[in-house]
């Protein structure tokens, strides 16, 4: 079918997710089960900035997942000129890039450093009188790509011991919370109990403030008939991810999902492995991204999602699978 004959979707954008881009050798895992692909990571950006600029509808913006590079970057003293790598080649693409902050931009930046970094995308965000961010140090906000739809960027390391000064109330609070549950001297390792294995220091959770903020801005998109697509690192749904990787307060912010009729769609990345659930009792698509750091050089792991009225259409890349979402 020639494109002028296809349906233009309402709005376009691009995903990707751990890209983890350091200059260094191929290695692996922590259980060195699992392959990493540090440097060739880059390739997988600049394949799927080819596609996206040679798509029939291109992108009107890309979301980044977190993890952009890897935490080996901070050791090597390389953490400022691989995030510039990463964002050179992010900034050919035509789009603005809505960037989601993971476990990795805390191994190489403080909090403080990401807020005046390339990172900091809530310059983004919808001109607001009040509203459109969760504070002024989390990184969450949202915008209207079209009249009838809500994004939001999520900060799953607004609660958590990373990219915290050790001397704050913050670092505090984080380190009593997670040793509630993690009796371990490696707080990265995680508890005996699979239910309560989330609680490592890799992980982190929602404040309440960014959690009232969110149930805010779901109850305008209510009242304003929108349609709301959440984006944040950690997943907040147990059947898209091994247990290990979800957010401390993952059944906190699902409530506040599941209270809303408004939201359609929650995507995230971090686990590598990608999945995707559609929840039983509101019909909220859970999608988990796989990751550019784990993706052999032959292949990729980006999408391209064009969204109708009435769903959203998913053309995967590689690992990535193709899927259409009704709303």
């Amino acid at each position: 079918m020639d494109r002028c004959c296809k349906e233009a979707p309402l709005f376009t954008f691009g995903v990707i997710a751990d890209i983890q881009y350091a200059d260094l050798d191929d290695g692996y895992d922590y259980s060195r089960t699992r392959k990493r692909y540090y440097r060739t990571s880059l390739q997988l950006l600049k394949k799927a900035q080819k596609s996206w600029s040679e798509s029939d509808w291109k992108p009107d913006f890309i979301v980044q997942l977190g993890d952009i590079i890897d935490g080996f970057n901070a050791a090597h003293g390389a953490s400022e000129r691989a995030l510039e790598t990463v964002l050179a080649e992010f900034s050919s693409g035509s789009g603005p890039v809505h960037h989601v902050w993971g476990n990795h931009e805390f191994y190489n930046f403080s909090r403080s450093a990401l807020m005046r970094s390339g990172l900091n995308s809530k310059v983004l965000a919808d001109e607001s009188p009040t509203g459109t961010s969760a504070g002024s140090d989390i990184h969450a906000y949202h915008f209207s790509p079209v009249p009838g739809f809500r994004f939001v960027i999520m900060d799953a390391y607004d609660v958590g011991l990373l990219g915290r000064d050790e001397s704050s109330e913050q670092y505090q609070a984080a380190k009593d919370l997670i040793q509630r549950f993690n009796q371990n001297q490696d707080l990265n390792c995680p508890p005996g109990r699979l239910d309560l294995s989330r609680f490592t220091k890799f992980n982190g959770g929602f404040s309440q403030d960014q959690l009232d903020w969110l149930d805010s801005v779901l109850s305008l998109a209510n009242r304003k008939q929108e349609k709301v697509l959440i984006a944040s690192h950690l997943p907040v749904h147990p059947y898209v991810t091994d247990p290990v990787c979800l957010a401390w307060n993952f059944e906190e912010l699902l409530a506040i999902i599941r209270s809303h009729s408004s939201v359609v769609c929650y995507m995230a990345g971090h686990t590598h492995v990608g999945a995707y659930h559609q929840d039983e009792d509101t019909r909220v698509h859970h999608l988990t991204m796989d990751g550019v750091i784990e993706t052999p050089p032959h292949s990729a792991a980006f999408c391209t999602i064009s969204v109708y009225s009435d769903r959203m259409v998913l053309k995967g890349s590689g690992t990535v699978m193709d899927r259409v979402c009704l709303f």
